[in-house]
């Protein structure tokens, strides 16, 4: 597919989706956020994509609305803009039944820090920083921040970083468990190849139902948990891969999965 402020490349099961407007750190305006929105329907659709990564062009990952293009405008409504730009994408990314993973290989800031919030796995550059920086303009967080972060430090911790909009380094996110993974930056391609050489190739099937069951455990009850278990297992033992996965087993190889 071809974009006017994304680059999008699919190769051996892996799709890029790279945010490309490096003159102002990857800042999202209205078209990049729609372009975003048709990115993750495509990523859905191909049957050939087994895993997503999602980066920024040049120096940033993000660095959240483009300001200066919204000021250029007429007043709108915050809500408007968050149902029919925003809120579109995180919604797209939690339900893909495929892991996304975040390349940060710069600062994730605002809404950029909630795009990589809502990633599966996060691999940051040293050099790499997460801002909650919506106070710093009289805001409060949006795109699913308010959601991923209490979830991933606790309640106090989400505050602290909320209220104050203070920068949090690669070390400290990873501390914090915000990411998983952290390299310098002229390594960072190899550690995110480290995930995607497996995701590629992994039972996908499988992992899209763990995504999912991992997401209803955070509002559900143990007793909705087990029944919600045994409704995901019965469909992963009907997959292919299930049956590869087996015989494999039973032949003392290594399994080939097919994703399905």
């Amino acid at each position: 597919m071809e974009f006017k402020y994304l680059l999008y490349v699919v190769e051996n099961g892996v799709a890029t989706i790279t945010l490309n407007r490096p003159e102002v750190y990857n800042a999202l305006n209205d078209e990049i956020t729609y372009e975003l929105q048709d990115a993750w329907k495509a990523c859905a659709k191909d049957t050939q994509v087994r895993v997503v990564v999602l980066t920024g062009a040049g120096k940033a990952f993000c660095s959240g609305q483009d300001l200066k293009a919204a000021a250029g405008t007429q007043k709108r409504s915050f809500m408007e803009s968050l149902h029919k730009r925003y809120n579109p994408i995180v919604q797209a990314m939690r339900a893909l039944p495929k892991p996304i993973v975040g390349r940060i290989n710069g600062v994730a800031a605002g809404a950029g820090c909630s795009l990589a919030l809502a990633c599966d796995i996060l691999v940051a550059a040293e050099e790499a920083s997460l801002i909650e920086v919506f106070i710093n303009i009289g805001l409060v967080p949006d795109s699913g921040s308010a959601y991923f972060l209490p979830r991933l430090v606790g309640t106090a911790k989400a505050f602290e970083l909320c209220s104050t909009g203070r920068k949090v380094p690669a070390a400290e996110a990873l501390q914090l468990g915000l990411i998983n993974k952290v390299a310098p930056l002229n390594q960072l391609d190899d550690a995110v190849k480290s995930y995607t050489d497996y995701f590629a190739t992994a039972p996908t099937q499988a992992i899209g139902l763990i995504k999912k069951m991992l997401t209803k455990s955070t509002q559900a009850t143990l007793n909705e948990m087990l029944e919600y278990e045994a409704y995901c297992q019965e469909i992963a033992g009907s997959s292919e891969d299930y049956k590869e996965g087996v015989t494999a087993f039973l032949e003392k190889r290594k399994a080939e999965f097919k994703g399905r």
